[in-house]
């Protein structure tokens, strides 16, 4: 037997695995550690990164036809200009929607600076149809690993407010994450136990459907959070909602039609008024509440405040909302047709512990 031959083989076949691995997912914790600069504050980011995607990922056919960027090229172009931003912003942990897997968090972080200091996290969720996923890139790593739940809704929810009269279904948070995180300062020998939980919930705030199953996923969150408030934990749940808050209006004062907020938040659903998030955005000023651009016209007249709205959302605990230094949507870039920026803008959140 030639063994030369053999172990050319076998590398043909490993080499070509790599080109495959877009479904891959990165959830466990390895080893613990906490590489921030200084202890006592934590910079956390949620964006929608807009299709990180460079793994060809057929049934989306991304990069391609399906998604914003038509060609590999295109996509690590808009990849450099996603690491920019993250480069700009420095953050200690960051919640990363429309990812397609652990390949591009890898060669996202390779980007950035200081890259040793980051490590990237990933459960694969179940949205087949476009292959998007939540991931997280952190300085300090969870205690343990990524996990989902597999909880199912039964949608239209009781009091539900979207109108919805089809026939009822049921429904899964399709792409989110649940972990776990402790955090001590220098200055403290306390330390916080906290949930992180970040989702991207079903789009389409005016559609009576999808609104009637974003009720239904953000019941489900309702359940995981409840489930930790009563461990005692502090919670932050963090992501694309696709929905508005009627209590903290965004630039445009938009109404949602749903609930999805309320039942996060603890106001609504089942678990109604046994717990309170409040949503950060209430320290920002309403005119700065956009962190998506949408052209809804299809005219790329972006001049039009009507294009901008908030359904990027950060939801807290009090105790933790007490640590808050600082918030805003970091607006450093200009949206318009042909972009290589995201369609989202980051939000920020700085908190002294």
């Amino acid at each position: 037997m030639n063994y030369l031959l053999v172990i050319a083989f076998l590398l043909n076949i490993f080499s070509n695995l790599k080109l495959v691995t877009s479904d891959t997912e990165c959830p466990n914790v390895s080893c613990f550690g906490d590489r921030r600069q200084s202890k006592n504050s934590l910079r956390l980011v949620q964006y929608n990164v807009e299709w990180l995607f460079i793994d060809y990922y057929s049934p989306m056919d991304c990069p391609g036809n399906g998604c914003t960027w038509k060609s590999i090229t295109d996509a690590e172009t808009h990849m450099n200009y996603i690491a920019n931003t993250i480069n700009v912003l420095k953050p200690d942990i960051i919640n990363l929607c429309e990812v397609e897997g652990c390949d591009e968090l890898n060669m996202l972080t390779q980007l950035l600076t200081n890259s040793n200091d980051y490590n990237v996290y990933l459960k694969k969720g179940t949205d087949t149809g476009t292959g998007q996923n939540v991931g997280l890139i952190t300085k300090i790593d969870p205690i343990i690993n990524l996990y989902r739940s597999e909880e199912k809704v039964e949608y239209p929810i009781p009091e539900s407010t979207c109108g919805y009269i089809g026939s009822p279904s049921t429904t899964t948070v399709s792409k989110h994450y649940i972990t776990e995180f402790k955090v001590m300062s220098t200055n403290s020998v306390k330390t916080i136990n906290i949930a992180l939980i970040g989702a991207h919930l079903i789009a389409i705030p005016t559609d009576s459907k999808r609104c009637a199953q974003r009720e239904g996923q953000a019941q489900i969150l309702q359940n995981i959070i409840y489930s930790y408030i009563q461990k005692g934990y502090e919670i932050i749940v963090i992501g694309d909602m696709n929905d508005y808050d009627k209590q903290v209006l965004d630039l445009n004062s938009d109404i949602p039609l749903s609930s999805a907020l309320e039942i996060i938040k603890g106001s609504k659903g089942n678990k109604k008024d046994l717990y309170s998030l409040t949503n950060v955005a209430y320290k920002i000023s309403q005119n700065e509440r956009f962190s998506d651009w949408y052209d809804s016209d299809n005219n790329c007249n972006t001049t039009s405040n009507k294009d901008y709205s908030m359904i990027d959302h950060i939801l807290v605990t009090k105790n933790i909302d007490t640590k808050i230094a600082n918030a805003y949507i970091y607006h450093g870039y200009k949206e318009y047709c042909g972009k290589w920026d995201s369609d989202h803008f980051p939000v920020v959140i700085d908190f002294s512990f």
